[in-house]
């Protein structure tokens, strides 16, 4: 069985950067795809950004697209999510998610599916 563990989360203040990492017990090649998702306290947890398996190909939420980076070490079967210029509004719950194909795109929060790392948090205040 798959277990995917998240790591890095923390506080920082607005402007900041952090680096999450997800470590997967098995091969990260294998999944269709590795998705960062996010949820506030009281919001409906969200995609931030996503990676196919086979062709590394990433998404991005509207939200953060030039502040984050996605990306990959297969060696480590590892992804991690570089955050950069963090805002409050960045704030929540972070989980990594290894899926099948689901949705329209890989942002699309898979429901039932998938396999889930148990979240980092990342707080954004000054």
């Amino acid at each position: 069985q798959l277990h995917l563990v998240e790591s890095g989360g923390g506080n920082v203040q607005p402007g900041g950067s952090l680096r999450l990492s997800c470590k997967s017990s098995g091969n990260i090649l294998k999944y269709y795809a590795f998705g960062w998702f996010r949820q506030a306290p009281g919001k409906e947890r969200e995609g931030v950004s996503c990676m196919l398996g086979a062709d590394a190909t990433e998404r991005y939420a509207d939200s953060v697209k030039g502040r984050f980076t996605i990306s990959r070490d297969n060696s480590k079967n590892t992804v991690y999510l570089q955050m950069n210029n963090l805002k409050s509004d960045d704030s929540g719950i972070y989980y990594c998610a290894a899926m099948p194909p689901y949705g329209r795109t890989c942002l699309d929060v898979p429901i039932g599916i998938g396999t889930w790392g148990q979240g980092t948090p990342v707080t954004v205040s000054s």
